[in-house]
């Protein structure tokens, strides 16, 4: 195995790595809570807790030195407006909608295939969990711990073959690393902007903050907005919750028209500061083809096939 092979093999392994260690957090945990208190296992919010908990900081020290050991290189910082971030976050939206038709098409199709209904476990906790719980996890910490993750340290390190190679990297990586066929599709799409973002400006705040709004629209605001819609159905004419689902579908409309006029402008993407150092003869093969990144996809693709099952 040739140097780059086995600098592509280190990530992935790194990152499969992170993955059984948070399993295995989360099988501990949920056993001694279980002997403590078999009840609590049956509380969505406190499930929720101990998933983030085992997801995001007990398996990150372990993490962060099994990648501190890859050289890593800083990238060249640049301002943009806040015209710019809107049409970026613009772009974000259209893309987790593309994504999320897509997901929504073939689990439907899947689910129609094997006669059994796919189910979308983050539509059940946003739908069962505490809001206060979800704004905290999925709004806030969620987006914060995921950049840091899935951004900026596997960016820092993979940029020296190239943005392309770092954002379709990052994207699958992120998508895969969900575990379930619902998300994987907008994963994919928003993961490969905000690498894009990142990429492009050099501080990772931006595509924090692009997360955070991306999520929040996810969960609390589309919580919002449903609970609106069904009053509106169920009870006499709400004024309040009318204005709520008018803006909600002004705001995703104007945002999908400019994500759209936003992607059509994409044709040639420059990176300043972000020259490609190491060029590949085989990208592909090179970046997906070893044991590591192997072994990475073979675990999360379980993964997937035992959450349809």
């Amino acid at each position: 195995m040739n140097a780059d092979k086995k600098f592509f093999s280190k990530i992935g392994l790194n990152y499969l790595i992170l993955g059984i260690t948070a399993l295995i957090f989360q099988i501990i945990l949920i056993n001694i809570l279980g002997t403590f208190n078999a009840k609590l296992l049956s509380d969505i919010n406190i499930l929720a807790i101990l998933s983030s908990i085992c997801n995001y900081l007990l398996p990150l020290p372990i993490f962060i030195y099994l990648m501190r050991k890859i050289e890593s290189k800083t990238l060249q910082k640049e301002d943009i407006t806040p015209k710019k971030f809107i049409k970026y976050v613009a772009i974000s939206i259209t893309l987790m909608w593309i994504g999320n038709m897509v997901g929504l098409l073939i689990t439907a199709l899947l689910g129609g295939t094997i006669n059994k209904e796919i189910a979308n476990p983050v539509s059940e906790l946003i739908g069962s969990s505490n809001i206060l719980i979800n704004l905290l996890l999925i709004s806030f910490i969620g987006p914060v711990f995921e950049e840091l993750i899935f951004r900026k340290v596997l960016v820092d390190r993979t940029i020296k073959y190239g943005a392309k190679v770092s954002i379709i990297l990052s994207a699958l990586i992120f998508a895969f690393v969900h575990g379930n066929l619902n998300q994987f599709f907008y994963a994919f799409l928003i993961g490969g902007f905000f690498a894009y973002v990142y990429i492009k400006t050099g501080k990772i705040i931006y595509s924090i903050s692009m997360h955070i709004i991306i999520n929040l629209m996810g969960s609390i605001v589309s919580l919002l907005v449903g609970r609106a819609v069904q009053s509106l159905i169920h009870n006499s004419f709400n004024f309040a919750d009318f204005s709520i689902v008018l803006i909600y579908i002004l705001i995703v409309i104007s945002c999908i028209i400019i994500g759209i006029l936003g992607l059509a402008g994409y044709k040639k993407a420059r990176f300043n500061g972000s020259k490609t150092e190491i060029y590949l003869k085989n990208p592909l093969k090179t970046v997906f083809l070893n044991y590591g990144m192997i072994a990475f996809i073979l675990f999360f693709t379980g993964e997937i096939i035992y959450q349809i099952i």
